[in-house]
């Protein structure tokens, strides 16, 4: 299957607006997406690092209902370095993409985090991202233990 196929699995929809795989996991299967600003039709997609891998996407998904935009948020703001590694990863994601102005998540200012998705997407595709990778290490083992999206069949 190709790569569109699995990543149209992982999200239960097609991949849209794909442009290509930015990071594989462990088995070889995407994991992080790169997108492009803008659907078919015009509306603009900020996310640049799009967050696939269902084992990824479902630990985030416990650390944000556990609070953890909000956490990481008020962590950031606290500790220096945080602060800065968010301030340097924001102007690069500005940086990618200059005809939209925002930042990591479609943020228009910096310091409230959005989608803690959207940093540990950045984290994986941008390594060096130190809050990023951060939550990454909260959310547990980065790989699932099995290759399951070997499973993957056309959404």
């Amino acid at each position: 299957m190709d790569d569109l196929g699995v990543v149209s699995w992982q999200l239960g929809r097609p991949a849209l607006p794909f442009r290509r795989v930015a990071v594989r996991c462990a088995y070889g299967f995407p994991a992080v997406t790169e997108q492009e600003p803008f659907t078919s039709s015009g509306t603009p997609f900020p996310t640049t690092y799009y967050l696939t891998c269902p084992w990824l996407v479902a630990g985030i998904a416990r650390l944000e209902a556990a609070g953890g935009v909000q956490r990481w948020t008020e962590t950031a703001a606290r500790d220096p370095e945080l602060a800065a590694s968010l301030a340097r990863a924001d102007a690069e994601q500005r940086a990618l993409r200059p005809e939209l102005d925002v930042g990591i998540a479609g943020t228009r200012e910096l310091g409230p985090l959005k989608c803690l998705h959207a940093h540990a997407a950045f984290a994986l595709a941008r390594p060096g991202y130190e809050l990023g990778e951060r939550i990454l290490d909260e959310a547990g083992e980065t790989w699932c233990p099995d290759g399951r999206c070997a499973e993957a069949r056309p959404a």
